[in-house]
C-alpha cells in the first residue's frame, strides 16, 4: 500500500496557487509573440512568461510558489527545477552546495550567485565558496538561468546563474506578519511593511528563524542556530512629471547567524546506529557570522525604448567557524576527514573523537577559521529597443568594475577530552598563527547582447569579456602584526573572451524549438600562470503545449577542456582554496518539465500537477591525482563525484477558495563521493532517497491565513553526504504550524 501511495505522489508537483490562478492570464502559458517591455532592472527575466520565451533554458520561481511552503531552506526551494543538483549538509540549507548542469557543487562555488542583480558571494572572484547565502525566506522570487543566453552574467558562465529577488517596494501601503513554530523548537518570524507615493517609496523587512537542531550531543547542548535578517529600501522618483524619468533606490541589508554547527559527521557504524548523534569532540563547534550590503541604483528611462541603470554596491562578510580540525595521538596528527574515513585503522584517534578515552593534553585541535570578506563594485547597463517594420531589435551593453578580497587571520586552540566526553582547553592559540594571508581580485567585465526578432525567429548573439588580476599576500604564521618581514606574494592575470549565441523558432502558439552554444568560464586561482576553467556548452530543447499539458524538454552537453577543482576543507581537503587542473571532462544530460491541470471550467477545485526529471552523465577524459577529498585519484572514464545520474521531482496541489494542500516529492538518485566508475563502493556511496513534504493553508478571511507544514512526511532516515568529515543525515520528520497576516 505504501509503495502504491508513493508511486501516485510521484506523478504530481507544485504549480501556482488557486488565488494566483484566478488572476493569471491564460495566455502566459502559451508560446507566442512576446511584447517587449522593460522588466525590473534587478531581474534577469522577471516572470514566468519571459522565462518561457528565452532562447535558453530558464526557470522562474514565483512569489506564489515560494509562499506555498514558506521556504527557509534554499535546497527545498530549488528542488523542483530541472538541471539543478544539490547535496545537503546541515539539514536547514544554511550553506548549500548547488550545481547547475554538472558544475562542481561544493559550496556553490562554480555558479554565478546574485541578489537583485548584484554578485552576492562573499568574494566571487578571489574566494567564491559561498559560506554566506541570502535568506530565502525574505525573497520574493528566484530566477535560474541556464543555456546560451547567459553570457551577460558572470564570472561563472558554464552552468548558469541564480538571481534572488528580494522583497520589492509595494505600489501602495501594505504589510505582512508571518510566523511559525514546530519540531525541534524551530521557529520563524517575518514582518514587512512598505508603501509608495508619486515621489517616494519604502520597504522595511525583518526575518528571524532558528532551531534547536535535530542532532544530539552527549552534553545535551543545543545543536541548532539562530539567524536575523533586516532589509530596508527607499526609492525616490526625482522628476515624476518629466519626460525623462529618473529614480534613485537605496538598499541596506544586514544578517547575522550563531550556529552550533560542525564539520564532523559520523562513521558508517555509528550512522547506522544513531544517525542524529554527534561526537563529544564537536561540543565547542560554533559558526558566527554577520553580513551587510549597501546598494545605490540610479535609473534613467530616456523614453519607452531606452534605459540606463547604474548600481554601486558593497558587501561585507565576517565569519568565524570555530570547529574541530584535527586529533593527535602519540605525536601523529590526523585530520578529522582522514579519521572518519579510517576509524578502524586510526582507532586511537577515533576514540578521542568520540570521547571514550582520557586523551593527552593538546590532543584535540579546534580551529578558529576566522575570515573577513569585502567586495565592492560599480556596474552599469544600457538597454535599447527599436522596431523596423515586423522586425524587433534589442541591444544591451553592460560593464562592471569589481574588487573583492578574503582576509584569513586564524588560529588553533588545543583541548583534551575525558572519557565522560568533557572537553577542557589546554592551550589557547595566538590569532594569526595558523593562517595569515589576504587573497584579492580586481576584475573588469563588459558584455554586449543583441536580440533580433523577425517573424517566428528570435536570435540572440552575445559576447562577454573578463579581465581579472588575482593576488595573494601571505604574511606567514610568525608575523601576526603583519609587518611584511616574511611576506610572500603571488599574482595571476587572465583575460578571456566569452561568446555565445541562442535561437528560438516558434512554429505556432503551441510548439517552439530553441538551442544555442556558448563558452563556459570560471576564474582560475592566484597561482602564477594557472589557466581558467573553460568549456564549450551546447543545448537543444523544445517547449510545447498539448491541450492542458505544458512541457519543456532540453538536452545539454558541456565539453570541458580544463576543469578546475578547489582544495576546500568542506570537501575533505586542506582548506587552502588552491585550485588544481582536473583536465578534460564531458557532461551531458536531459531535462524534462511537465505541467498539467486537471481543472475543468467553473470547477470548485483546482488540481495542478507537475513533473520534473534530470539525467546527468559525467565522464573524465584524462587521468590525474589530487589530494582533495572530493576528487582523489582519477582515471579516464571516471564519473564526477556528488552528481547523481537521476533526479525526479513531483507533487500535487489541491486548491479551493477556502484552503489549499500541496505535496512535493523528491527522488534524489545515488551518487559517488569520490571520482570513479562502475559499481559504487559502499564507503564511497550516498544512497538514493525519496522525500515528501506537505503544506496546507486555510484562508480564514482575505487578511489571515493559517499555515501548516510537514517536512519528510514518511520520516525517512537518509544520508546526504560524506563531507566535510563523515556521514551526515537529512532533516527528519518535522511538523510546523503558523499564520500569515496581511494588510
Amino acid at each position: 500500500m505504501r509503495t502504491s501511495i508513493i508511486a501516485l505522489i510521484v506523478l504530481f508537483t507544485i504549480t501556482l496557487s488557486a488565488q494566483e490562478k484566478k488572476k493569471k492570464d491564460k495566455s502566459l502559458d502559451s508560446i507566442q509573440k512576446l511584447d517587449e517591455v522593460f522588466i525590473s532592472s534587478n531581474a534577469i527575466f522577471g516572470n514566468k512568461y519571459m522565462a518561457k520565451n528565452r532562447t535558453g533554458s530558464a526557470y522562474y520561481l514565483s512569489p506564489k510558489e515560494l509562499e506555498k511552503f514558506g521556504f527557509t531552506d534554499i535546497n527545498r526551494a530549488l528542488r523542483a527545477v530541472p538541471g539543478v543538483t544539490i547535496y545537503e549538509e546541515d539539514g536547514f540549507g544554511l550553506r548549500p552546495n548547488i550545481s547547475l548542469r554538472g558544475t562542481s557543487p561544493e559550496r556553490s562555488s562554480k555558479i554565478t550567485l546574485m541578489e537583485d542583480g548584484v554578485l552576492i558571494s562573499p568574494a566571487p572572484y578571489s574566494a567564491s565558496a559561498a559560506y554566506y547565502f541570502p535568506t530565502i525566506a525574505r525573497m520574493e522570487a528566484v530566477e535560474i538561468l541556464k543555456g546560451s543566453s547567459q553570457v551577460q552574467f558572470g564570472p561563472f558562465t558554464t552552468g548558469g546563474a541564480i538571481n534572488m529577488i528580494s522583497a520589492q517596494i509595494p505600489s501602495e501601503f501594505s504589510g505582512q506578519v508571518r510566523a511559525s513554530y514546530g519540531s525541534f523548537n524551530s521557529n520563524q518570524l517575518q514582518a514587512k511593511i512598505g508603501g509608495s507615493t508619486k515621489r517616494i517609496g519604502y520597504m522595511v523587512q525583518y526575518v528571524n528563524y532558528g532551531s534547536n537542531g535535530f542532532k544530539t550531543l552527549p552534553s545535551g547542548k543545543n545543536t541548532g542556530f539562530n539567524k536575523n535578517d533586516i532589509v530596508a529600501k527607499i526609492a525616490i522618483n526625482l522628476f515624476p512629471d518629466a519626460i525623462v524619468q529618473q529614480s534613485v533606490e537605496f538598499k541596506f541589508q544586514y544578517a547575522d547567524e550563531v550556529g552550533n554547527e560542525t564539520y564532523l559527521g559520523l562513521s558508517e557504524n555509528d550512522f547506522n546506529d544513531n544517525p542524529f548523534s554527534r561526537y563529544a569532540s564537536s561540543n565547542e563547534d560554533k559558526m558566527t557570522t554577520d553580513h551587510t550590503q549597501y546598494m545605490l541604483t540610479y535609473k534613467v528611462d530616456f523614453n519607452k525604448n531606452t534605459r540606463l541603470t547604474t548600481t554601486a554596491y558593497q558587501n561585507n562578510f565576517a565569519r568565524n567557524w570555530y570547529k574541530l580540525n584535527d586529533v593527535t595521538f602519540s605525536g601523529d596528527k590526523q585530520s578529522i576527514a582522514t579519521i572518519l574515513e579510517n576509524p578502524t585503522n586510526l582507532s586511537n584517534h577515533f576514540n578521542i573523537v568520540n570521547g571514550s578515552v582520557n586523551s593527552d593534553l593538546n590532543a584535540i585541535g579546534v580551529k578558529a577559521n576566522n575570515r573577513k570578506y569585502y567586495a565592492q563594485g560599480l556596474q552599469t547597463k544600457l538597454e535599447y529597443h527599436w522596431f523596423k517594420g515586423d522586425t524587433f531589435h534589442d541591444l544591451e551593453i553592460g560593464a562592471r568594475y569589481h574588487y573583492d578580497e578574503e582576509d584569513r587571520f586564524q588560529w588553533v586552540d588545543n583541548y583534551s577530552i575525558s572519557n565522560t566526553g568533557k572537553m577542557s582547553l589546554t592551550t589557547a592559540g595566538l590569532p594569526g598563527t595558523d593562517a595569515n594571508r589576504i587573497t584579492s581580485a580586481k576584475a573588469f567585465a563588459t558584455y554586449i547582447t543583441y536580440k533580433l526578432k523577425y517573424n517566428n525567429w528570435v536570435i540572440t548573439p552575445g559576447a562577454r569579456y573578463e579581465n581579472i588580476t588575482l593576488k595573494r599576500d601571505d604574511f606567514g604564521k610568525s608575523d601576526v602584526t603583519r609587518t611584511g618581514v616574511n611576506l610572500a606574494s603571488r599574482e595571476n592575470t587572465v583575460g578571456v573572451f566569452i561568446p555565445g549565441i541562442g535561437a528560438n523558432y516558434k512554429f505556432n502558439n503551441d510548439f517552439s524549438l530553441f538551442g544555442g552554444v556558448h563558452k563556459g568560464f570560471s576564474p582560475p586561482g592566484n597561482q602564477e600562470g594557472q589557466e581558467p576553467e573553460e568549456s564549450i556548452n551546447y543545448e537543444l530543447g523544445t517547449r510545447f503545449n498539448l491541450g492542458k499539458l505544458k512541457a519543456e524538454f532540453v538536452g545539454f552537453f558541456n565539453d570541458y577542456s580544463n576543469l578546475l577543482g578547489s582544495d576546500l576543507a568542506a570537501t575533505g581537503g586542506t582548506g587552502s582554496l588552491d585550485q588544481f587542473n582536473a583536465g578534460e571532462v564531458n557532461v551531458n544530460g536531459i531535462e524534462l518539465l511537465l505541467n498539467y491541470n486537471f481543472t475543468t471550467e467553473n470547477a470548485k477545485f483546482s488540481w495542478p500537477v507537475s513533473f520534473g526529471y534530470t539525467f546527468t552523465n559525467t565522464k573524465f577524459q584524462n587521468s590525474f591525482g589530487s589530494s582533495d577529498g572530493l576528487w582523489g585519484v582519477v582515471t579516464i572514464g571516471d564519473e564526477l563525484p556528488y552528481i547523481p545520474k537521476h533526479q525526479l521531482n513531483a507533487a500535487l496541489s489541491l486548491e479551493h477558495k477556502l484552503f489549499e494542500i500541496n505535496l512535493n516529492a523528491r527522488l534524489n538518485g545515488a551518487f559517488r563521493t569520490l571520482a570513479g566508475t562502475g559499481t559504487i563502493p559502499n564507503n564511497e556511496r550516498v544512497d538514493s532517497n525519496f522525500i515528501i513534504d506537505v503544506s496546507g493553508k486555510y484562508f480564514l478571511n482575505k487578511n489571515l491565513i493559517l499555515t501548516a507544514n510537514i517536512i519528510n512526511l514518511l520520516d525517512t532516515t537518509y544520508a546526504v553526504s560524506r563531507v566535510p568529515a563523515g556521514l551526515r543525515p537529512g532533516h527528519p520528520f518535522g511538523v510546523y504550524a503558523g499564520f500569515d497576516f496581511r494588510f
